[in-house]
């Protein structure tokens, strides 16, 4: 997911949250002085590498403390949703979807120490924010990390809180399965189309002796061995 398609899918055109989850998501922290100047703690974004978002978070949490910026690099989050995930032997385990693969959230007080704390963590590739152009205009610049507003930021976690279950599935295109809940139930089919943004496919079930495509959930199947 690139930087553009994390704020626009941020973006909020409406009006804010109500006081209660303003409160439990305030993006402001009591000002702080650090060398003589009231800072405030805002959430970035930051974009890490494929499947390191935990290790990212683990590891920030603990050189924070180590580099004595904890103080001002006061939270860090993954926002995920529940999943379902389905077995091949039609089970059920419980897992998490992230909202956003490939970043986490950091709310600190940004000045150079916590920047450079958060950018020399293993597996993080750079704020979301805008490029500097170099003065001669040849060579990319640095990024200046950008401060998500409070209207993005309310809208990530209520999308994370509020979000139905997901149902994850290996299934492909070929695959044999067995209908195990619906209209359906016990009859077995051949998978021909996966659709795991809507947690549906299409499959050919034998129905009075004849090939018929029918739309399933992923939660009313099973998949064959």
């Amino acid at each position: 997911m690139s930087e553009a398609d994390l704020v626009t899918a941020a973006s909020l055109d409406g009006a804010p949250e109500d006081a209660a989850t303003a409160d439990v998501l305030a993006l402001d922290a009591p000002p702080a002085e650090h060398e003589g100047k009231a800072m405030v703690a805002r959430w970035y974004a930051v974009q890490v590498a494929s499947s390191c978002e935990k290790k990212v978070k683990a590891t920030l949490e603990q050189r924070a403390i180590t580099l004595g910026v904890d103080s001002r690099i006061l939270e860090i989050e993954i926002p995920q949703t529940p999943a379902v995930k389905l077995k091949k032997d039609g089970s059920r385990q419980a897992a998490e979807e992230k909202v956003f693969p490939g970043y986490v959230l950091v709310r600190m007080m940004l000045d150079e120490d916590t920047m450079m704390a958060v950018r020399s963590t293993p597996n993080v590739i750079n704020f979301v924010g805008q490029e500097e152009l170099r003065s001669t205009g040849r060579a990319r610049g640095h990024i200046k990390p950008r401060p998500l507003s409070r209207q993005e930021v309310d809208r990530i976690f209520k999308r994370a809180a509020e979000k139905k279950p997901v149902v994850k599935v290996d299934l492909a295109e070929g695959d044999q399965i067995l209908v195990t809940a619906g209209p359906f139930k016990d009859f077995q089919g051949e998978v021909i189309e996966v659709s795991g943004e809507r947690s549906k496919l299409k499959a050919l079930l034998s129905i009075f002796g004849r090939e018929t495509p029918v739309e399933l959930e992923f939660a009313q199947i099973s998949k064959q061995s």
